[in-house]
């Protein structure tokens, strides 16, 4: 009888654990807002490709559509989680762990730029890769688990395209495949975590109106 009660105690416990990791996450980033500016980087690399010149001003004119299209997306989807989703309550607080994700895009660049002065084009997608990667990384702890292996997958990604013999910036598609994977694999990670936490806490209304009822 004992050990039965200590079993269910144990499981109390960590059902509670769940919950408080739960709470603790950060919410605003759209899982949606992630696969649309994946398969938009995808897409805009195909275009690149097909039908812009082949010149360094050119494609950085469209790597620049391809930032602000997924500026826009997320930061509208987490603008508007601030706003109107109840939980929030619009204090500012729970915006902290943006912050987390902020040194990793300042350092990438920094490094754009430094890069785009000196002619030196070829890495920038390296950078960029790699600077999604510790964004990823560095917000590991208030996002799902397996968005570690995100980020890993842009840093390796990004390390293995500094030493890639035929790895030219002219040549978006490449680049185009590594962006959309990453965002279309992190934006169903984090869509399939939200739907899993709304119905955590349906479970628990549900439980807290039967015990109100009784």
């Amino acid at each position: 009888m004992i050990p039965e009660q200590l079993r269910e105690a144990l499981e109390s416990i960590r059902q509670i654990q769940r919950t408080v990791i739960d709470r603790q996450r950060f919410r605003g980033f759209s899982g949606r807002a992630r696969v649309a500016a994946g398969i938009f980087a995808l897409i805009m690399a195909f275009v690149m490709r097909i039908a812009f010149p082949p010149t360094t001003r050119s494609h950085l004119i469209g790597w620049g559509i391809v930032l602000v299209v997924a500026l826009l997306l997320n930061g509208g989807a987490v603008s508007y989680w601030f706003l109107f989703d109840p939980r929030v309550r619009r204090d500012v607080r729970r915006l902290r762990p943006l912050m987390d994700t902020i040194p990793p895009l300042v350092v990438g660049g920094a490094l754009t730029a430094a890069l785009v002065l000196r002619g030196q084009h070829d890495y920038l997608f390296g950078v960029w890769m790699c600077m999604f990667g510790l964004s990823n990384l560095a917000s590991r702890y208030v996002l799902p688990g397996p968005t570690v292996w995100v980020g890993l997958f842009y840093v390796v990604c990004g390390m293995a395209w500094w030493f890639l013999p035929d790895g030219g910036f002219l040549d978006p598609l490449p680049a185009g495949l590594v962006f959309c994977a990453g965002e279309v694999a992190s934006g169903l990670i984090l869509h399939f975590d939200e739907r899993r936490y709304l119905l955590l806490e349906r479970r628990e209304a549900a439980v807290l109106a039967a015990d109100e009822g009784e």
